[in-house]
Order: C-alpha cells, then sequence, then structure tokens
C-alpha cells in the first residue's frame, strides 16, 4: 500500500522521490529537496487535527520514546511517570535501546541519547551535561604503572562501552587528546562494564553516576586527573515535523526544567547527608 501511494505520488510530481534497492530506500536528490516542505505539509495537518479534538483542560497525544538502557531506568523513567501522571489524557511509548537510531526513519518521537551522532531534519536537543570518568579498580593496578597521560592507555586492558566505543577522548588545557584503546570486553550497558572494573578486569570510562559509589568508597580510583573525559551531553533528538506536536513539545519543556540547571543524578534524595552531592574529588581517592 505504501509503495503503491509513493509511486503515485512520484506520477504526480513527474519525478523520482525514492531509489529502491536490495539494501532498502534512499531519498534521490529531488526526495532530499522536497521532504522539508512535506514535513511541513504533514505537521500542519497533525496540528490541524489535534485542534478539532484537543481538550481544553490540558494537553493530550500519544509519544513514542526511546532511551538508554542505563539512564533511562535510572533516571528518565520516573520523569517520564512524573509527567504522564501531571498529564492523564497523554500516553507514552518508551522502549529501551542502546544505539542511535533516525527518529525520523523509525517513526518515533524522541530519542535520547548521549552519541554525537546527529541526523538531518532532527532537531538536537542538550537537555544536560553527562559526566564521565576514567576509573579502574585497586585490583587491576597492582603491579602495574598507573597511566598518567591518555597515549599510555594502549599498554592497559581497557572496558568499553556503545557509548564511547574504542576512541576515547580527553580535554587538557595543552589540547584535546584522543586515543584508540584496545578492548576484550565490551557492552551496551554501563552497569555490565562497572562489574568488569569491579573484578579488576581493566580501566573503562563510565558515567559518574554509574561509577560514583565504588569511588567513593575507595573500591575503585579516578584515573587521569589531569585530563578529564570530553565533556558528554544527553540530549533528546526530536523530527523536526513532531516539534509542532503540543504534546512533544510539552514534554521537552518538562525535561528541560527538570534536568537543567540540576541533572537528575546531582539532585539529593530526601535526607541524604550533603556529601552525597558535592563533586569528587580525585586527589582524596589515593592510589597504589
Amino acid at each position: 500500500m505504501v509503495t503503491k501511494r509513493i509511486t503515485r505520488l512520484e506520477e504526480r510530481m513527474r519525478t523520482r522521490l525514492i531509489v529502491r534497492s536490495t539494501r532498502g530506500l534512499a531519498l534521490t536528490a529531488a526526495g532530499e529537496r522536497f521532504l522539508p516542505r512535506f514535513m511541513r505539509v504533514v505537521a500542519e495537518l497533525e496540528e490541524l487535527f489535534i485542534g478539532c479534538t484537543s481538550d481544553p483542560e490540558g494537553i493530550e497525544g500519544h509519544v513514542r520514546i526511546q532511551g538508554p538502557t542505563t539512564v533511562t531506568s535510572m533516571f528518565l523513567g520516573a520523569l517520564f511517570s512524573e509527567f504522564q501522571a501531571g498529564n492523564p489524557r497523554v500516553s507514552l511509548d518508551i522502549h529501551l535501546l542502546d544505539r542511535s537510531v533516525n527518529p525520523l526513519e523509525e517513526g518515533i518521537d524522541m530519542v535520547f541519547g548521549a552519541q554525537q551522532t546527529s541526523y538531518p531534519n532532527v532537531v538536537d536537543i542538550p537537555l544536560c551535561q553527562y559526566p564521565m570518568v576514567c576509573c579502574s579498580s585497586r585490583e587491576y593496578l597492582r603491579g602495574r604503572q598507573k597511566p598518567m597521560h591518555p597515549q599510555e592507555l594502549v599498554d592497559h586492558e581497557c572496558l568499553t562501552s556503545m557509548l564511547l566505543g574504542n576512541t576515547w577522548q580527553f580535554e587538557n588545557p595543552a589540547g584535546p587528546v584522543s586515543v584508540d584503546v584496545q578492548t576484550r570486553f565490551h557492552a551496551n550497558d554501563a552497569r555490565v562494564v562497572l562489574e568488569g572494573v569491579r573484578r579488576g578486569l581493566g580501566i573503562a570510562i563510565l558515567p559518574r553516576y554509574v561509577a560514583e559509589e565504588d569511588l567513593r568508597s575507595g573500591h575503585l580510583l579516578m584515573l587521569l586527573d589531569e585530563f578529564p573525559v570530553a565533556r558528554v551531553w544527553l540530549k533528546a533528538m526530536v523530527p523536526r515535523m513532531k516539534m509542532d506536536k503540543p504534546v512533544v513539545r510539552e514534554l521537552v519543556t518538562f525535561l528541560k526544567t527538570r534536568m537543567h540547571p540540576v541533572a537528575p543524578w546531582d539532585a539529593p534524595e530526601p535526607g541524604d547527608p550533603l556529601w552525597i552531592s558535592a563533586p569528587l574529588e580525585p586527589a582524596t581517592l589515593g592510589a597504589e
């Protein structure tokens, strides 16, 4: 049915919009040129239909969401639940997937992640910084030379995740440093990588909130104090045509207010002592 409608559209426009092959579909140059206009038309129609059926007492609509397993299950899930509780006419369809996808191609309203990937006609909305730390266990460093420069990581066992892969980037006043590490342990969930680090398998870069408890207890050590991991931002990726949906706009605004200036992993729980939200000081963790 979809193929027939596309063919009819191409006939009406007297130009080919999509190239079909055994590997999938791809837009032609004409398709790329017309796509933004088609998207605006679809968004205007959706807005028209929503306006005809909307309830003046609150927003309504359905939102398809995709997010990484760790951060969604630990933090974003609570925010989505809070938003839905305050907007009972909104329905959310949340999927956990630890790889970046193009929300426009997948028919998803919002994709969350910290990867630097961007897509045409998709708006990147920064939500908050996503602090990362380079760390290892004391056990791993026993009998090994502690790395003092990122380039020395090539001589160490490293554990990698989907977020950064095998290319690790660091900051320094002298300029950024990038190093390609070798790994025999790769996972698409940071908590799995954390277990490997705890057992002395090697060095890893982890989200700070994942490793923080082990760093504070001294079970893990922060490394490369003079070379902090390059800054990463957690962002929402929304197809440009979806930005006009009231429910999407409202959810984006809600998340911005809840995640900035204090990220959810930095917000102290009621009853927590003040030191819980204090920044980590690498020098106080010791080293062997």
